[in-house]
């Protein structure tokens, strides 16, 4: 599956639905964190204005959030 072309913004937008609360920001990147009863999520999102993300960044977001890529992809 091809990846989306996304900002940094819109994948924040995502992950806050999918359940993820911002915890703090430093900088231009984002911390969030999903608690849940088997595991504890906690995600790196740079946000640089509209700027799309490189695919390896988009790859680890999906990992760090606990879905595959093509999970991931398939939320946008």
């Amino acid at each position: 599956m091809k990846l989306p072309q996304v900002s940094g913004k819109e994948v924040l937008k995502v992950l806050v639905k999918e359940g993820f609360e911002v915890k703090r920001q430093k900088g231009s990147h984002v911390h969030l964190v999903k608690i849940t009863p088997a595991k504890t999520f906690h995600v790196t999102v740079p946000v640089h204005g509209s700027v799309d993300l490189n695919p390896f960044v988009f790859r680890c977001i999906a990992r760090q959030a606990g879905f595959t890529t093509d999970e991931f992809a398939k939320l946008f």
